[in-house]
């Protein structure tokens, strides 16, 4: 009896339903649901995004199981694979940095050289922008704050120290949840919609998109912290707690740049 005998350190992965599966989600149902909601076409439309995000968030975990399993308990992510995960998560990092430079693009176009329909200043006629030096500055402190919590979970699961590596992720959570909340309220006593000008509909849209990437930030990382509880990851493999602290620290990078340009320089 023959026995085949692996000569490379790859892991060629086993046909998966999942990507194709959230592929339809996340390129046909979300999308159609909020053209319909939006366009009030039916009264459905908030039904179909809502059953789209739930099943779009059930097949990504049935996923990550199996990614999980793979790595964790089969041996398949050798150090050349984890090389590999790492130079994909970067290049997604980079899509992610061209999805955020179209909206500074779309900010300075408008700021620097305003129109005469928007009375040919910045802020335009009729904007009331927030004083930057109120929640904004406070978000900012807590964000750089957590990107030194992250950065200590990582140092100190290198180092092998469980209880600090605990008390970083958890202290990390709560910073990014407290992001969340003020910005949520922040949102609520907002004195212009996205539909005021361009400077609305550019505000919201560029931290609307950056408040999505904090909660998918911080449900990346209350991920890994699950997986750090139940031991999946040690001082040499724990790619996926990486890649979420990179996630995290270019959430990090981005909200200065928001802060800088939209809050504070756009404000005056």
């Amino acid at each position: 009896m023959q026995t085949l005998v692996r000569k490379h350190p790859f892991h060629l992965v086993t046909p998966s339903p999942w990507p194709f599966l959230i592929s339809l989600g996340a390129g046909l149902q979300i999308p159609v649901g909020a053209v319909i909601y939006m366009h009030g076409l039916t009264s459905h439309g908030a039904a179909i995004i809502l059953w789209g995000i739930l099943v779009w968030l059930l097949l990504a975990f049935l996923w990550w199981t199996d990614v999980i399993i793979e790595g964790t308990f089969q041996g398949m992510h050798t150090q050349p694979v984890q090389r590999g995960l790492r130079f994909g998560f970067i290049l997604f990092i980079v899509s992610e940095v061209m999805f955020f430079f179209s909206f500074f693009w779309a900010f300075f176009h408008s700021s620097l050289a305003p129109t005469i329909q928007i009375g040919s200043i910045w802020p335009p006629m009729g904007i009331l922008p927030f004083n930057p030096w109120g929640v904004p500055l406070a978000n900012t402190y807590i964000l750089l704050t957590s990107g030194l919590t992250i950065t200590a979970a990582h140092h100190y699961l290198m180092a092998g120290n469980y209880v600090r590596t605990w008390v970083s992720f958890v202290l990390t959570i709560l910073l990014a949840f407290s992001f969340t909340l003020l910005q949520g309220l922040e949102y609520v006593e907002a004195p212009f919609t996205i539909a005021d000008s361009v400077y609305g509909s550019v505000f919201f849209m560029a931290t609307g998109f950056h408040g999505a990437h904090v909660i998918i930030g911080t449900l990346f990382i209350a991920f890994c912290f699950a997986r750090f509880v139940k031991h999946h990851f040690t001082r040499t493999h724990h790619v996926g707690f990486e890649c979420a602290a990179w996630y995290w620290h270019f959430v990090d990078v981005v909200w200065l740049f928001l802060f800088v340009s939209i809050y504070w320089w756009g404000s005056y």
